[in-house]
């Protein structure tokens, strides 16, 4: 998934949304979600070692699956919780990137700098003000003359 072709906007919303996701983890307890993984596992060893010792028995294996379930959920959640992070890096890193392209001046091959445009645009703003100055230095003189007549 390359992130060269997304706007700014979209790499901004989708960074909001993972910091989002991110506060939410961070509050929601993650001791109480390892517990809950060590839970499952213990459960697991238990049906394991009581099938060893009684016998198949339907509490033993519902003892067994339900503890899978739960490692799986918590591995399924650590795995998305990583790759977010992980995701949530190359977003604010193509940001950084993209800010350091718009802040640094193009280069021509070359080694020259790109200032055709504001070689032209201040040289058109030199021209106004040699004109603005030229006229107002006219408008002084025809004051001048018309003061002293």
């Amino acid at each position: 998934m390359s992130m060269k072709k997304w706007t700014k906007e979209e790499l901004i919303s989708t960074r909001d949304n993972l910091e989002a996701w991110n506060d939410r983890y961070q509050k929601s307890g993650n001791k109480m979600w390892h517990f809950t993984a060590f839970l499952g596992a213990f459960a697991v060893s238990t049906g394991i070692a009581f099938i060893f010792l009684d016998g198949v028995d339907v509490l033993n294996v519902l003892l067994i699956i339900m503890g899978s379930l739960t490692c799986l959920a918590w591995y399924k959640s650590e795995k998305r919780r990583k790759d977010n992070q992980t995701f949530l890096s190359e977003i604010n890193k193509e940001l950084k990137q993209r800010g350091k392209k718009a802040a640094k001046p193009k280069a021509k091959p070359d080694g020259s700098e790109d200032t055709k445009t504001e070689n032209s645009s201040d040289k058109n703003k030199s021209t106004e003000e040699e004109t603005i100055s030229t006229n107002t230095q006219a408008i002084n003189m025809e004051t001048e003359k018309d003061t002293k007549s």
